[in-house]
């Protein structure tokens, strides 16, 4: 069932009960207003046939004829005077008799003053009758016809205005709801026309700050981050192809040459030394690969335990200087005193380690001595790592592009490199919440500023 019928039946409910529940209040309220009045009328009747008895002498003939006249027009109460020993002293049709009086009733009446009460839909009321200082019972009935025809016509008017109000109620929800509902379907057709080759369409939002606003925002802003991440994919297989093309062509040609006539083995020795570079290229660009793509992993599916940073720092230092034997790096432990709880952090100490590996070697490379200095500083909230090179720096313009993946900049001739690893690096810190920035000047070096809060 869609929203919109579900919603359009429970408002047509809810208005019908809330409808029925005033139409009940009504006829109930109606119901005891009729009764009262009758009673009302009743005791009057009863009060006037007796002062006609008592006081003006009517013989009882004449109240008789006039009772049995009246009933066969309109709803003629019929009344009974008893004396305390039950003694019938006036009836109007005692042989019809509708109240069956007892001894007991008229104790009742006469002990209590009045009594109200049902004889089937006859209503009957019992007063006592005060006469020359003597008490007596009467009692009196009748059948209010008026008043009940007045309930029934009311009681249908009701069903029917109740049946009409729950269509008009129907069909109205039915139009409002639709009404609401435009925009919805608005966003349908527009989401259903979106696809990977148009994500600059977006929704279209009414600007009023209400929920399907919000809506339609939250889906663009989400469209906006899938746009990112399309155009980056492009731009990140447009750059891998490059980066793999140029290796690959490389070791192709150098094959294509060997094999086309023999040659000495100083030669064959160059080749193979050629393409060993290249291949060695190639595996270094497959390792920074899968090292980012490590690095975007859900930060759930990573393992996470206590570390010590200085632990990582080292292990760090003597990887890079194991792999590149001509590199070196020097660090520092700006705290005075030796805390064997200092420098503790929660993370993943490979992708640390990698992260710091990436950052030293950058620094390395890019300076004449191939040296870098590191420093750890450790604060209540955070770990700070500082690593700092004097090599050719990084010009203004560049500096807010080193962090894109294949970002080469104009010092890309000064060495090798596939840019990858400082957006690797960054990618890490992130991932354990960090921040890392960067400062440099052209032709006196770069320094780069880790920070990482403790545990």
């Amino acid at each position: 069932m869609k929203i919109r019928t579900k919603l359009t039946l429970i408002y047509t409910v809810i208005s019908t009960a809330i409808l029925l529940a005033f139409s009940i209040v009504i006829y109930y309220s109606a119901h005891k207003s009729r009764e009262s009045e009758f009673f009302t009328a009743l005791e009057q009747e009863a009060i006037t046939k007796a002062n006609l008895f008592f006081i003006a002498k009517v013989d009882t003939t004449t109240l008789q004829t006039i009772y049995r006249s009246n009933i066969e027009v309109i709803n003629e109460v019929e009344v009974a005077i008893y004396d305390a020993g039950f003694n019938l002293l006036y009836h109007d049709a005692e042989d019809i008799d509708h109240v069956q009086e007892t001894p007991e009733m008229i104790d009742e009446i006469i002990d209590n003053g009045e009594i109200r009460f049902y004889q089937d839909d006859w209503q009957a009321i019992g007063l006592r009758y005060k006469y020359n200082g003597i008490a007596y019972a009467i009692t009196a009935t009748a059948y209010d016809r008026y008043g009940y025809s007045k309930l029934f016509d009311l009681r249908n008017t009701m069903l029917t205005v109740l049946i009409m109000a729950m269509a008009v109620i129907y069909l109205a929800g039915l139009y409002f709801s639709k009404k609401a509902f435009d925009p919805v379907k608005a966003m349908i057709r527009k989401a259903e026309s979106i696809t990977a080759s148009n994500l600059d369409l977006r929704l279209p939002s009414t600007g009023n700050h209400d929920e399907l606003s919000q809506m339609a925002d939250t889906f663009n802003k989400m469209l906006n981050r899938l746009e990112d991440s399309f155009n980056s994919q492009k731009e990140f297989v447009s750059n891998i192809s490059h980066e793999l093309r140029t290796p690959l062509a490389a070791m192709t040609t150098e094959l294509d040459l060997a094999i086309q006539k023999e040659r000495t083995t100083a030669e064959y020795q160059k080749i193979i030394k050629n393409v060993l570079f290249d291949s060695r290229r190639l595996a270094a660009l497959s390792n920074n690969l899968l090292d980012l793509a490590k690095a975007g992993y859900d930060p759930q599916e990573i393992s996470f335990k206590v570390i010590r940073m200085d632990e990582v720092l080292l292990d760090a230092m003597q990887t890079v200087m194991k792999h590149r034997p001509g590199y070196a790096v020097n660090l520092h432990f700006e705290d005075s005193e030796e805390n064997d709880e200092a420098a503790g952090v929660f993370g993943n100490e490979y992708l640390l380690k990698t992260a710091f590996i990436k950052i030293m070697e950058n620094g390395c490379k890019f300076s004449p001595d191939n040296r870098c200095e590191t420093f750890i500083h450790q604060s209540p909230e955070t770990i700070t790592i500082t690593i700092k090179d004097n090599g050719i720096g990084i010009p203004d313009d560049e500096l807010p592009e080193i962090f894109k993946p294949f970002f080469r900049g104009s010092n890309r001739s000064y060495t090798e490199g596939n840019g990858i690893g400082l957006p690797l690096a960054q990618k890490i810190v992130s991932l354990h919440k960090g921040s890392i920035s960067v400062s440099s000047q052209t032709g006196k070096g770069t320094t780069f500023v880790v920070s990482i809060p403790v545990i």
